[in-house]
């Protein structure tokens, strides 16, 4: 019998990395013991994927005196530091408190020294201390999560940055300012639940190629605006835990909404609305180039004033979108049927009724997805009102995870009254994908 012919070791170098470079760092490692001309092949790896639960060459963590965590940042460094060629991506899950912080800043040091790191992902989920992020010159994407930041002296910024993610990150506010204002190439930027070393932050933001912006706020940021964006599209706002009756809170929301104008999809929260209904209804603004919305409802949180002001800031809104083609609605909750029932009975005082003042509703919007858990009175009155309302409706898609009221609901839908010629209704499982149509 011919001996099997090793094609993989004939294979060009680059395609053999590439290779290596999608499997565990336990499984490249091991590699080295194939033949002599894989010994040293994985300290070519372009990429590292680190998880502090395993060793850094992969195995898993099982001894019980290996309990230093600095000592694991120092394994990674001797890793990084057998390396023979740049390392392009770097990713670090680090889930246990760091003893000495200098360890983690030595190792962000070398990644410099080895040049051409393009994409830095940093994952804390217990305070690491403070770090100082070198100026990587070839950076495109960094992730942080968890960890306190702070830019070197004469930080001039990271020229080739597109993606800036910075979820739990406390940070000063003239670094945050500083960081953003010299990332001129970025094109996507989340603040999520970002906290200030000592003041709450505030950031006016002007980013000529910003084409993504998510914002979360927990309460830290006591102004976001954007100045100067004209290549933004999508936009998506969220708070947690925030405290919405707040007139300061209010009028921040409503300063961030319409500096966000000229988007074509905008995603809004539940808060936001509540937001937006303290101080917004007595103005009058446009978001010119909106053509998807979506927004949440939290039926738990709600009452019947707060259900009357979430209705009239959504008439806002609409009447300020004159090209609104898509719109998606969330109904939160409504599994819980004790609530689901209060909710109903609240909304059912809601007025809805004809209206002639949304330019969209009488000419673009042509499709309407509603989600929920289950049916009730509270989603027959948001679908009345896109029925009644929208004139050229094509679709209204409804979707749900619980079924069994599906025939009295349809019953109840058929008796609403519906304007638009052409419009079909859908209801979709999200469990089983069954596609139910009425109205065809």
């Amino acid at each position: 019998m011919a001996a099997e012919v090793d094609r993989i070791s004939f294979l060009p170098l680059e395609i053999k990395i590439e290779i290596l470079s999608r499997l565990r760092i336990n499984h490249v490692v091991r590699t080295s013991a194939l033949a002599r001309s894989w010994r040293h092949l994985w300290t070519h790896l372009p990429c590292l994927n680190l998880s502090s639960d395993q060793d850094p060459l992969g195995n898993p963590r099982n001894d019980p005196t290996d309990t230093v965590p600095s000592s694991w940042i120092q394994r990674v460094h001797r890793l990084v530091s057998s390396l023979r060629g740049p390392l392009r991506v770097f990713q670090l899950f680090f889930s246990e408190p760091l003893d000495d912080e200098s360890v983690l800043q030595s190792l962000l040091d070398l990644l410099l020294q080895k040049g051409g790191l393009q994409t830095l992902n940093l994952y804390f989920f217990n305070d690491p201390g403070k770090i100082h992020l070198p100026l990587f010159h070839s950076l495109k994407v960094l992730r942080l999560i968890g960890c306190h930041v702070a830019l070197p002296i004469g930080f001039r910024g990271f020229l080739r940055l597109e993606t800036l993610e910075l979820y739990g990150v406390k940070i000063s506010n003239d670094d945050l300012n500083l960081l953003l204002r010299t990332s001129n190439n970025l094109t996507s930027l989340v603040i999520s639940n970002c906290g200030a070393l000592e003041n709450p932050l505030s950031v006016n933001l002007s980013l000529p190629l910003l084409r993504q912006l998510e914002f979360e706020n927990e309460g830290f940021f006591e102004n976001l605006s954007v100045v100067s964006s004209p290549c933004l599209e999508h936009a998506v706002i969220r708070l947690i835990d925030a405290d919405c009756s707040s007139q300061n809170f209010a009028w921040m929301m409503l300063r961030l909404v319409t500096s966000v104008a000229m988007v074509s999809s905008l995603k809004l929260d539940f808060d936001v609305l509540k937001c937006l209904s303290l101080v917004a209804l007595p103005f009058n603004f446009a978001i010119p180039r909106l053509r998807f919305l979506m927004f949440s409802l939290d039926v738990d949180t709600i009452d019947n004033t707060m259900a009357t002001r979430v209705y009239d800031a959504f008439l806002w809104l609409l009447r300020s979108m004159p090209i609104l083609e898509e719109l998606e609605i969330e109904l939160d909750s409504i599994e819980y049927h004790d609530q689901a029932d209060r909710l109903a009975i609240l909304m059912k005082e809601l007025p809805i009724e004809r209206h002639d003042s949304f330019a969209c509703l009488e000419r673009t919007v042509t499709s309407v997805t509603i989600n929920m858990s289950s049916f009730d009175v509270t989603s027959i009155a948001w679908i009345q009102f896109f029925l009644l309302n929208a004139k050229g409706l094509e679709l209204l898609k409804i979707g749900y995870f619980h079924g069994d009221d599906m025939p009295s609901f349809i019953e109840e839908l058929q008796k609403v009254e519906v304007t638009s010629s052409d419009a079909k209704v859908m209801f979709f499982n999200s469990h089983t994908h069954q596609i139910t149509n009425v109205y065809e």
